[in-house]
């Protein structure tokens, strides 16, 4: 069993002019929402823990959990409102984002929903839950929890307009590079955090740190990876892009699912990945986010998908 925690909200995109202002189309979404969806449609048992609202729109959030076959029953109904994440597109397909998330739901998991989530096969963090609060606090409390018995991974996809503070967000890639086992950055994140570093250095203390995989995805460039079996880097997937809109989450999503189908779900086992096994992971991540970003919005593929 996956348990993924982080954030749930509304994704609402521009759906055209109207004749008194603009249409909106909201959907479901959130990086851990994404990559609990991404894990459930590859075949993997998998957990969402994070605070949803109690209003209409957390019960949308997780109505649509339960109906890709995500366990719910760690995810507190709280009294606020869901965090709406209002989405531009531009020519290219790159979004933009501007979040409306103060006093969210997705940040007021409480520490008392700790103790009722039982251990895990492994555990997935990221995104701004991550740097919040108070809901980064629960989430600490539970890696600490959690480390030395499970396969930890963290995705940074750091938010400069939900958390401006880039020391924050570089305090808590620090944080958990010395107690997760797979690491996962974009190129952009790191020129938002590290713009003078060079992302091999980089990796390389991440790996001295205690973490047995970093991944550095690229976004058309493709991704590389550093393991005890050394760097790899995959090409890109081509496809005709409509949108990247939860690619990255679904790169993770997939990466998790090939190490589980793999067997290698292990902290030992990932650090000795030979690189020819790491680069089939990083193509099967690779294929999946392409398929992602050829349709519009986080609309992540299933495992028949992947054949």
């Amino acid at each position: 069993m996956f348990v993924v925690c982080g954030e749930a909200l509304m994704d609402v995109f521009a759906a055209g002019d109207t004749p008194t202002g603009m249409a909106l189309d909201a959907r479901v979404g959130g990086s851990p929402f994404n990559v609990a969806v991404g894990l459930a449609r590859l075949g993997q048992p998998v957990a969402y823990f994070g605070a949803l609202g109690a209003g209409f729109l957390g019960q949308r959030l997780r109505r649509a959990l339960q109906d890709e076959g995500v366990d719910t029953r760690h995810a507190p109904a709280v009294d606020a409102p869901t965090t709406l994440s209002l989405v531009g597109v531009d020519a290219a397909g790159v979004p933009s984002y501007a979040f409306y998330g103060a006093g969210g739901a997705d940040r007021l998991l409480p520490l008392q929903a700790l103790p009722t989530l039982p251990p895990a096969r492994a555990f997935q963090f990221g995104s701004y839950a991550m740097v919040v609060e108070p809901v980064a606090a629960t989430l600490r409390a539970l890696v600490e929890r959690e480390c030395g018995r499970s396969l930890l991974a963290y995705d940074a996809n750091v938010r400069l307009n939900v958390e401006p503070d880039t020391a924050r967000w570089r305090a808590t890639l620090d944080w958990m590079a010395a107690r997760c086992h797979l690491l996962k950055v974009s190129d952009e994140d790191l020129a938002l955090l590290y713009p003078d570093v060079d992302v091999a250095t980089l990796a390389r203390g991440w790996l001295a740190a205690g973490v047995a995989c970093a991944v550095v995805t690229r976004g058309g460039a493709g991704s590389t990876a550093w393991c005890g079996g050394g760097e790899v880097s995959v090409a890109p997937q081509p496809v005709a892009v409509v949108d990247t809109v939860g690619a990255g989450d679904t790169f993770q999503a997939a990466l998790l699912a090939w190490l589980a189908e793999q067997g290698v779900l292990q902290a030992a086992a990932l650090a000795a990945l030979p690189g020819e096994r790491l680069r089939e992971a990083l193509a099967f991540a690779t294929r999946a986010a392409a398929i992602t970003c050829s349709r519009r919005g986080a609309d992540l593929p299933r495992r028949a998908e992947l054949a």
